[in-house]
């Protein structure tokens, strides 16, 4: 036990002291005190406890908001993303395209990031119409893309400046972040049904 526990512990002990002091000197009947004495050991053991494991209850808060919200939850460092799978079997994580707020679909299979014609006009970016449009292949068959740079990407604590997209209106309303943001990391990994993305 560290230092800090004894401490704990200590001061723990010396208010339960001073309650059963309080409880005695009222001068209840000895069945009345006995129960109110149990029912603050009890208090003091469910708050030690929630103190105990507060990493736990964390962690546990953590896992529920990322299956509700679909978004990420940062490691304890402030660096590190941690995307829980949502039930569709995908990895989706809240973020921001020059400000705009959107879900994007993490997807290692796409080359390039791509954007939905939607997003795209809120976060108010430049498509190249005249330029020849990038042929994508995707599961509906070979798409006709055309090319912009987002400013700022956000996603997390991890943020990129000037990334190349795509952006067509068979997307539809579905943001991707493909292998040109993956790559850009020092590292990505599935861990069981947890994607841990590092900048």
């Amino acid at each position: 036990m560290t230092g800090d526990q004894t401490a704990a512990f200590v001061q723990a002990g010396l208010c339960l002291l001073l309650v059963v002091s309080a409880l005695v000197a009222r001068q209840l009947p000895l069945g009345a005190t006995i129960k109110m004495i149990a029912a603050w050991i009890g208090i003091f053991a469910l708050l030690l406890a929630i103190l105990a494991f507060r990493g736990e209850f964390a962690t546990v808060g953590n896992r529920v908001y990322a299956e509700l919200t679909g978004r990420g939850v940062s490691d304890s460092d402030g660096r590190s993303l941690r995307i829980q799978m949502a039930a569709d079997g995908h990895f989706w994580v809240t973020g921001s395209v020059d400000g705009v707020a959107t879900r994007f679909l993490i997807d290692s299979g796409a080359t390039s990031t791509a954007l939905s014609m939607a997003t795209a006009k809120a976060a108010k970016l430049d498509a190249d119409f005249e330029a020849l449009p990038v042929p994508l292949s995707t599961a509906n068959g070979t798409v006709l893309a055309k090319r912009t740079t987002i400013g700022r990407i956000e996603v997390g604590p991890i943020g990129r400046d000037d990334l190349a997209a795509v952006v067509a209106p068979e997307f539809g309303n579905t943001d991707v972040l493909g292998m040109n943001f993956l790559s850009s990391l020092s590292g990505w990994a599935v861990e069981g049904r947890t994607l841990i993305l590092t900048p």
